[in-house]
């Protein structure tokens, strides 16, 4: 049976370009190769493509995801240009890497997601998987948001402030830990409550199991309110809407490589300096 990836590639000429090369060096290895642009919106199943190659940063990576979504297929993400934590490797290492997954030289790390469920009324209007965060935002307009949480149905307290972050431990590295969020290895069975920018100096961020369940509900008469699944997507919420947020029971697959050590690759991304004693 003839081999099917896919290719996801960031909107940038030397991305693009080298997308292209790739596919033409797939071909010649007899490797079909089926483009998440043209494809986006039909729902992958599983087993349709062995691989998927994100050629980007991390927003090219979540939108794989996205394409992915229940399926299961595996993933790579190959970094163009700025800093990227989902990426395993980079464009200098590209073909050798696609080679490696070709024949079948890989593993694959389960990543932890999260399901977002947003409810008005008693209608459940949206439910989406993301792979690092949901997040609640105002708008340039709107006062400081007052989110009144719950854990595990007990109430927990009213963030007040510019929104709040929900993450993974794999998205412990994006939005979260520009807030002032922990830094979490992604294997870690937690997730984590980080507020923006928040009134009270007391609301710190929260690491909880990945066992609760989160339930968010805004105050009375708010409005321009957002949220985001991933920064890929937004929903505007309404002050009668209740956000529902636990663990997926879906995983991430993620395609790792031969010899690169998770906190080798986090030293160098967080640019951290020093050597051993």
């Amino acid at each position: 049976m003839k081999l099917k990836v896919g290719l996801a590639v960031k909107t940038d000429g030397k991305a693009v370009a080298k997308a292209e090369e790739l596919c033409n060096w797939l071909n010649k290895k007899d490797v079909e190769v089926v483009f998440a642009e043209q494809n986006e919106e039909k729902p992958l199943a599983a087993g349709e493509l062995f691989a998927i190659f994100a050629l980007g940063g991390d927003g090219t990576f979540l939108r794989a995801v996205r394409w992915a979504k229940y399926s299961g297929i595996p993933i790579l993400g190959i970094k163009f240009g700025r800093l990227g934590f989902l990426a395993e490797t980079n464009e200098a290492d590209l073909f050798s890497a696609v080679e490696a997954v070709v024949e079948n030289r890989f593993k694959v790390e389960q990543r932890a997601a999260l399901s977002v469920e947003i409810t008005r009324k008693t209608e459940v209007i949206a439910s989406r998987m993301v792979l690092n965060d949901a997040v609640i935002n105002k708008g340039a307009l709107a006062r400081l948001s007052n989110i009144h949480t719950w854990i595990d149905d007990s109430f927990l307290t009213i963030y007040r402030g510019d929104g709040l972050i929900i993450a993974t431990p794999t998205g412990s590295t994006a939005y979260s830990l520009a807030a002032g969020g922990p830094v979490i290895h992604p294997e870690a069975p937690v997730i984590i409550i980080t507020p923006i920018c928040p009134f009270t100096l007391t609301n710190r961020p929260l690491i909880i199991p990945d066992k609760s369940a989160i339930k968010i509900k805004l105050e009375k008469g708010v409005s321009d309110i957002m949220l985001t699944f991933d920064g890929q997507e937004g929903f505007k919420l309404l002050d009668a809407d209740i956000v529902s947020i636990f663990k997926s029971k879906t995983f991430v697959n993620m395609i790792t490589l031969p010899g690169l050590n998770y906190y080798d690759v986090l030293k160098t991304k967080l640019n951290w300096s020093g050597g051993e004693i």
